[in-house]
């Protein structure tokens, strides 16, 4: 047990210095105190903020919380008229039968005049297996000069690899359309085409493709840079052992991406080098906004997402009436092919008119103040997309481009070397630019491997519905 302080043995100017040394550790305790408390205050501010979901802010989808749903079956709906497969537009054979008796009296009716009554495919595949050639160079030695000689390859058949153009592109295919990994593709060849290809010799032609698609890619940017209007966005990605950030830019019907180890200005600034586009499409987020000669339109459903989370945060003044607003101007995007000039221009007024009273509101809450600070700072590039048709009011396409790199990100675990990350994102802009211009995926990657312009190459016929009697 301590001894009771004893103060009587110390001088005047000791007990001064005892107090002001006491005084001084009172005050330190005290702000240490009050900071703690606000501390504390604000820990509990954010205990009453609804948590971040898919419907309130930009949290992905997959990590949303999904409630258990009953699983008693529903009763069937409103009955739909019945549908069929479609007739095949170019079979590989037909077969036209007459019947030659009459199923019900087997009178003789082969001279009778017939009309097609049933039209149906039967569908199969051949087997399949490689189609090897072995080609054989002969030479000898030349009885003029007496230097050996050998013959040339034929066109197509040069010494090399082995595998050809279809094979190559068949490969590619599976791995990056489908996300399958080199082991189980190397398994697949073997067990589906008989073939024996390491996962070395799969690596091999992976690399040896990235020439082609990096033309490929050029092209499409070069179109893309041609344009007025770019839409942007990013996700993270692994590469090795790093973060790195997969990026699209894309307009219409051309669509590219990269993959750089930034996520700032400057992978926007090589991208564009000296262009810049008369229009950009994109979130609020400061790398993307700026690059636009004219104007930038930022994402309303974003906007609709952040409005959505202030309400959640019990924000009843400000932020209801935005969502209302921003999805009222969406609507509006929707439906601009069957609205005339002044239409837009009238319906342009009356939104400004609206924003104009709700930026009167005072919110009832810190998220709704902040919500409202954010609108400010972009009102002018909220209602771009009226004025001019070609420009869309969200950036859901930016998102919808990215979503299967976000899925083969999962699949894969990303990339282990950065050529690989780049021969992603390459191929990524050639298999988007062909479904956005129906030009089905191995056509695409035929006409890459080929050096041919998408454009060169027409798409997969499709099967067309045909009645059947």
């Amino acid at each position: 047990m301590t001894p009771p302080f004893d103060s009587s043995s110390l001088s005047s100017a000791e007990k001064d210095a005892l107090i002001a040394t006491l005084l001084a550790r009172i005050d330190d305790l005290t702000k240490r105190l009050e900071a703690l408390e606000k501390e504390n205050a604000a820990l509990r501010e954010r205990l009453q903020l609804p948590p971040k979901t898919p419907d309130n802010s930009s949290t992905p989808p997959a990590k949303g919380q999904k409630s258990s749903s009953d699983t008693t079956p529903r009763p069937k709906g409103k009955a739909h008229p019945g549908a069929h497969r479609p007739l095949h537009p170019s079979p590989t054979r037909k077969r036209d039968l007459v019947a030659e008796h009459c199923p019900h009296c087997q009178a003789d009716v082969s001279g009778v005049a017939q009309a097609p009554m049933h039209t149906y495919d039967r569908i199969e595949i051949p087997e399949i297996k490689p189609d090897v050639t072995r080609v054989t160079l002969h030479g000898g030695v030349c009885p003029c000069c007496t230097k050996r000689f050998r013959a040339a390859p034929p066109a197509g058949l040069e010494p090399g690899s082995p595998f050809g153009p279809n094979l190559r592109a068949f490969a590619i295919y599976l791995r990056f359309a489908h996300a399958i990994s080199l082991e189980r593709l190397s398994r697949l060849m073997s067990d589906l085409l008989g073939l024996e290809i390491s996962e070395g010799a799969l690596v091999n032609m992976l690399r040896d493709s990235r020439p082609a698609f990096a033309r490929q890619t050029s092209l499409i940017r070069a179109r893309l840079l041609a344009g007025t209007i770019l839409q942007s966005d990013e996700t993270s990605v692994r590469v090795g052992k790093r973060n790195w950030w997969t990026w699209v830019f894309h307009h219409a019907d051309d669509c590219c991406f990269v993959i750089r180890p930034s996520r700032g200005k400057d992978v926007v600034e090589e991208f564009l080098g000296d262009v810049r586009p008369g229009f950009w499409v994109s979130d609020r987020f400061a790398a993307q906004m700026g690059w636009a000669k004219t104007d930038n339109q930022v994402c309303l459903a974003h906007l609709i997402r952040d409005a959505q989370y202030a309400i959640d945060a019990v924000d009843t003044a400000f932020a209801p009436g935005l969502r209302a607003l921003l999805q009222e101007a969406c609507g509006i995007g929707r439906r601009r092919h069957a609205l005339a000039d002044a239409t837009l221009r009238s319906y342009g007024r009356k939104l400004d008119a609206k924003l104009d009273a709700l930026l009167r509101i005072t919110p009832t809450h810190a998220a709704g103040k902040k919500l409202q600070t954010a609108i400010k700072g972009c009102r002018r590039h909220m209602f771009v997309f009226l004025d001019n048709r070609a420009i869309p009011p969200t950036n859901n396409g930016s998102e919808q481009a990215l979503r299967p790199c976000v899925i083969y990100r999962k699949v894969t675990n990303c990339f282990r070397s950065e050529w690989a990350a780049h021969l992603y994102a390459d191929i990524r802009s050639v298999i988007e630019t062909a479904r956005r211009r129906a030009i089905g995926v191995l056509d695409a990657i035929r006409s890459t491997l080929e050096g041919l312009p998408l454009a060169e190459r027409a798409a997969t016929p499709r099967a067309v519905p045909h009645p059947s009697g």
